[in-house]
């Protein structure tokens, strides 16, 4: 079922004419809870990954012994959908109970040193047919995401670690049959549960900080007293939930520069990650089709994947897609 969102509900491009200038398209995902295939853009899917390439793997050193058993996330999550599908007694059962009682946190890889590589978790892949929004790089139609499954890394040694591969999808011959996937993970908030995508353009300004405080003035003056609402972060600016394009919504740190390490280029948002497509905040975002179906399962956190507060923006350089990456932690 195809995803729609709302128009907004006021022309911000009317009341303030030089936001015409900065709009930017956006590609809203949509992900909803599914069974796609290697063919599919997807988040949290199978990779088209040829038999023959290596997986990518995380070599930085930080602990990976102690966490959550991925088998254990992925069959906790499991008896929670056939507990929700199961009619007419809707709910776990004692057995299931204890069984997901019994999925703890732990060292259970203590074979593993702090060096050790380990397989990187297939976050999304997006093909450029499924996603108009996805820049064409010349390496390929098709983009892999992968991040590893602790937050252990960068300098303050709390920061994902994101590996990004394209490729043609058209050069792949025998593709892997079984994915690898890490003994344990630091959170289960970063094991991906597979949906298939729903991609929808729509427009985009910029997040309120990152205007001209001229602007933000002008718009605060227009928005009226705090008891009524930031109308423009809400509802005019940036849309929740995964999306390819588009603005950072800078709200727990505030705006930085994003800048290539390399060339200096700007470097602008390739995929943002959310844990939520909506909350009570930005309800005008609720697709028209969820709007119909209020009661179903995840449709506002089907991914169950949150980094940081909630959000993470992969930035990346426009120039040459081989520079190193960013990452805008929310």
């Amino acid at each position: 079922m195809p995803r729609t969102t709302p128009p907004r509900p006021v022309d911000v491009e009317a009341v303030f004419p030089e936001l015409a200038g900065m709009r930017r398209a956006a590609t809203r995902l949509h992900p909803r809870r599914g069974t796609p295939t290697a063919h599919d853009s997807s988040v949290g899917g199978p990779m088209l990954w040829p038999a023959g390439d290596p997986w990518p793997m995380c070599t930085i050193p930080h602990k990976r012994s102690s966490g959550y058993r991925y088998a254990d996330v992925v069959r906790a999550r499991q008896i929670e959908e056939d507990a929700w599908r199961r009619t007419p007694n809707r709910g776990k059962t004692d057995e299931e109970i204890e069984i997901v009682g019994g999925f703890k946190r732990g060292r259970h890889a203590p074979h593993l040193s702090d060096t050790d590589p380990i397989p990187m978790l297939a976050g999304a892949q997006l093909y450029r047919r499924d996603v108009p929004g996805l820049p064409d790089t010349g390496e390929g139609d098709l983009l892999q995401v992968f991040w590893c499954g602790f937050e252990r890394h960068g300098e303050t040694r709390y920061e994902p670690y994101v590996h990004l591969r394209w490729r043609h999808s058209q050069d792949v011959g025998t593709p892997l049959a079984e994915q690898p996937v890490p003994e344990v993970v630091g959170r289960e908030e970063l094991v991906p549960s597979p949906c298939v995508l729903h991609p929808e353009e729509v427009v985009e300004h910029p997040y309120f900080m990152s205007l001209d405080p001229a602007l933000q003035e002008r718009i605060a003056a227009w928005e009226g007293p705090e008891s009524e609402g930031d109308r423009y972060i809400s509802d005019l600016s940036t849309a929740p939930g995964w999306k390819v394009g588009g603005y950072v919504a800078w709200t727990l740190t505030g705006p930085r520069p994003l800048v290539c390490s390399v060339c200096r280029a700007e470097l602008l948002p390739l995929l943002t990650i959310d844990e939520r497509e909506w909350d009570s905040g930005t309800t005008s975002w609720i697709p028209r089709e969820d709007q119909r179906n209020p009661q179903g399962r995840w449709p506002e956190a089907p991914t169950e994947v949150s980094f940081g507060q909630g959000r993470m923006t992969i930035a990346v350089c426009p120039r040459d897609p081989r520079h190193p990456i960013d990452l805008a932690i929310q």
